[in-house]
């Protein structure tokens, strides 16, 4: 895929982050109407087709209303790593950059804004042959192998780290296998120190009982608009229930309840319980970038418009002209 593009000078970049339900496809579309922005989906689970009501995707009207980019890039059967992610939200925001418009990142995915917005890490990249042998030995030595594997060789890292995270456990067993060193050595040398753009990170946070409840609800309006027909449609199709597509909150449960393991309530109950937890585990990741402005949604539309006048007139002299 496209590989990053440096500027000689930072160029500006709005992103809109926070967790699931918080309303940021919303608050995007309404700023749309202020300013010409164009959306950058930054999303780990919505870059996959077929993948629509589970990943609350923005329909085609808000798609009409304001360009989106970086939805619907892969197949649910094809790897998408962060490193892919950067390449082709990097060629995204450069054109938009030259039609003279803002560029908007928004989602949920910290890690994607994260590398986006402040480089990569130098770390090898990712070897399927090498997971999938990790993943067996998780399997067939039981669950928490993985995780005392990762206290021997990188304590510092397996600290930080819950035993039920696989994804990142493996990710760190993967580096230490392919490069002798830890993943903390290759974090700490580098720092995020690359600042290819100038940012405004905006961040929502709705009080908590009303977050919660946005996220009940749309779970159940996700049923209503038809996920287990979308899910069975994508199991027709041939993707496997162990993709890691199809692993995500909201199909695996859906998966369980169409295989028989879960009713129905139950699969809602567990979607809903599940996304709450998500959304704990965002809000942390969010509020250790002490660049963020934290806001509360469309409760404070008007102050979040001047955040954005404020920057753009900061950033204009950047491009020798008014793009905006």
């Amino acid at each position: 895929m496209a590989s990053p593009k440096l500027h000689m000078e930072p160029r500006p970049l709005l992103v809109i982050c926070g967790p699931t339900a918080s309303g940021k496809t919303a608050l995007a579309i309404d700023l749309c109407r202020h300013f010409d922005i164009e959306v950058v989906s930054a999303d780990s689970r919505q870059v996959y087709r077929g993948l629509d009501i589970g990943t609350a995707k923005a329909t085609a009207e808000e798609r009409r209303k304001v360009p989106h980019h970086l939805i619907d890039v892969v197949d649910p059967d094809e790897d998408f790593s962060v490193a892919d992610f950067v390449g082709l939200a990097t060629d995204a925001v450069d054109q938009i950059h030259e039609r003279g418009r803002l560029p908007a990142v928004v989602g949920g995915t910290g890690l994607y804004i994260k590398g986006l917005t402040e480089g990569l890490l130098a770390a090898p990249g990712g070897d399927r042959a090498v997971r999938d042998e990790l993943l067996a030995i998780e399997r067939e030595q039981g669950s928490g192998t993985l995780y005392r594997r990762l206290g021997d060789v990188d304590p510092q890292l397996a600290a930080k780290l819950f035993p039920g995270d696989l994804l990142r456990i493996v990710r760190a067993l993967e580096v230490h296998a392919l490069s002798g060193r830890r993943l903390s050595d290759y974090q700490q040398e580098h720092g995020f120190d690359e600042r290819p753009y100038e940012t405004l990170k905006i961040a929502l946070t709705p009080q908590r009982e009303i977050l919660y409840r946005r996220i009940n609800q749309r779970v159940e309006q996700m049923f209503n608009d038809g996920l287990l027909d979308e899910v069975r449609q994508l199991l027709d199709r041939g993707y496997a229930p162990e993709l890691k597509s199809m692993r995500t909150i909201g199909y695996r449960e859906s998966i369980l309840h169409l295989q028989g393991h879960l009713s129905l309530d139950e699969a809602i109950a567990l979607i809903q319980r599940d996304s709450r937890r998500y959304a704990k585990r965002q809000l942390t990741w969010f509020r250790r970038d002490n660049s963020i402005i934290w806001v509360d949604s469309f409760a404070e539309s008007a102050k979040i418009q001047k955040f954005i006048e404020h920057f753009m007139h900061r950033t204009r002299s950047g491009y020798g002209q008014d793009p905006f």
